[in-house]
């Protein structure tokens, strides 16, 4: 049974006498695109981490709750994860096929060459660098095989920390796509990005972090994943504005 909500309850997180995050709670639900928004040092990435289960909060829970309202145990609950963070999490010495192919062993997944070559083309790894050893790839060819690595196993959680760097403007609208679609199958998706634009349309729920602490949220009716859409959820102008209003 697929993930609901992911419930975050009174999260805090220390690293020794530095406080990265205070008391946040907030909830993410399925078929829903959350933007994590906030100046460097807000405490995004701390809070992302605990998420995907990589780093144990100081205080605080995050429940995995199913529709039925029975919680995922901590065993299982990676499967259920795909993640996007600063480290790519790519092994260079493998080409761009290789990495998939060896990830999908890992999370058995299904029809795995098939699935595999399918989501080097979605994110527009050509056919000639996908054969090639990652460690020559651009920091853009690097960010589209994250993307497939993150997407091969179908997650219900999808996790992603600036997933926009580095790419140019036709795999950001590659990448754009590809989340719309996520949220229109019922995923739970929170991404970090200063990249706006490429979201705009697509959000329908902000968070912003300042100082360890949720000093905004709000929820729209849920936007259209159309290409073209901007009254529904937040647009690029009304995520601009939010970001200038509670970062500057």
């Amino acid at each position: 049974m697929a993930i609901a909500s992911v419930q975050v309850d009174k999260l805090s997180k220390r690293y020794g006498h530095h406080r990265a995050l205070a008391s946040v709670s907030t909830e993410l639900c399925a078929g829903s695109l959350c933007a994590l928004l906030g100046p460097n040092g807000a405490g995004k990435s701390t809070l992302l981490g605990i998420l995907s289960t990589l780093v144990r909060p100081t205080e605080g829970e995050v429940r995995y709750a199913r529709s039925d309202g029975s919680v995922v145990p901590g065993r299982a609950l990676r499967q259920h994860i795909g993640v996007i963070a600063h480290s790519s999490l790519v092994y260079g010495e493998l080409s761009g096929i290789e990495n998939l192919l060896f990830y999908g062993r890992l999370y058995q997944v299904e029809d795995l060459q098939a699935r595999a070559e399918a989501l080097l083309d979605e994110v527009g790894l050509d056919a000639k660098a996908r054969l090639r050893p990652a460690r020559h790839y651009s920091r853009g060819m690097t960010q589209r095989l994250s993307l497939a690595r993150a997407l091969l196993h179908d997650p219900h959680i999808l996790l992603l920390d600036e997933p926009f760097t580095g790419l140019d403007r036709a795999g950001s609208q590659a990448l754009g796509r590809a989340l719309a679609r996520a949220k229109q199958r019922g995923r739970i998706l929170l991404v970090i990005t200063h990249d706006l634009e490429s979201i705009g349309g697509i959000t329908d729920h902000v968070v912003v972090l300042r100082r360890g602490k949720v000093v905004y949220e709000e929820r729209r009716g849920a936007a259209d994943a159309s290409d073209d859409i901007e009254s529904a959820g937040f647009s690029y102008d009304d995520l601009k504005r939010i970001y200038h209003q509670y970062t500057e």
